[in-house]
């Protein structure tokens, strides 16, 4: 992948290009590590609890659902849209 540019804002804020989130898996409210390597700033996602994914049938439809257990994080429809813009 070819560098990005970005920003830095007055505040100190930078914008990480959807490109490179989607690359890493970095969603909203990820947590990212930093630091400095030979006068680089490098950001490295925390590892993500892995989730058990498996397909039940929903309680009150019938119909069959995936489910990641009860402590899984809860998906906007932003975030699957986002999931499945790569999606082949």
């Amino acid at each position: 992948m070819e560098a990005v540019k970005t920003r830095v804002s007055t505040k100190g804020h930078i914008v990480l290009p959807s490109p490179i989130r989607r690359r890493l898996g970095i969603r909203a409210d990820d947590t990212l590590d930093i630091s400095v390597e030979d006068g680089r700033v490098v950001l490295t996602p925390e590892k993500k609890q892995k989730y058990e994914v498996r397909i039940i049938e929903d309680p009150l439809t019938g119909l069959p659902v995936l489910t990641a257990g009860p402590n899984a994080p809860i998906l906007t429809s932003e975030q699957v849209e986002e999931m499945l813009a790569d999606f082949p």
